[in-house]
């Protein structure tokens, strides 16, 4: 699997955001990033391999104690890949206000340009109902 499909597989639990927002705050035990979930240890530490595969953190050795820190380069790949398409859709919605700008500006003068949707709240047609006779027995 890729890098930025690992980064994006691992940020899709709920569990392991909040331990990378917990690691942006600076690095921490296992028991210190365990502690305010309701889960064991061993969940903890299953977590945090995913993120260490997707090298979201890095671990590392000191003495007993094994910190944990946040990796930036994942995010930013992500960040970057996002920013692509925020770029495109901010673009398609700035045409989007312009053409109903101008619609509106029309819409003022009292021209609608053709095939445009009208500006005249809809009536709903009623369906003709036939009624049936009851048959007496």
């Amino acid at each position: 699997m890729d890098r930025l499909s690992l980064t994006f597989s691992a940020l899709a639990d709920p569990t392991r955001r909040a331990i990378l927002a917990r690691l942006s705050s600076g690095a921490a035990s296992v028991n210190e990033i365990a502690a305010p979930f309701s889960m064991s240890l061993p969940a903890i530490s299953k977590h945090l391999k995913v993120l260490e595969r997707a090298q979201l953190i890095a671990r590392g050795k000191e003495a007993q104690w094994r910190p944990c820190e946040l990796k930036a380069e994942p995010l930013r790949e992500a960040d970057a890949w996002i920013e692509q398409y925020r770029q495109m859709w901010e673009e398609r919605f700035d045409r989007l206000d312009a053409y109903l700008m101008e619609l509106q500006a029309k819409s003022a003068e009292g021209k609608v340009a053709p095939g445009a949707p009208s500006t005249k709240p809809a009536v709903a047609k009623r369906a003709k109902t036939t009624k049936t006779k009851k048959r007496k027995p």
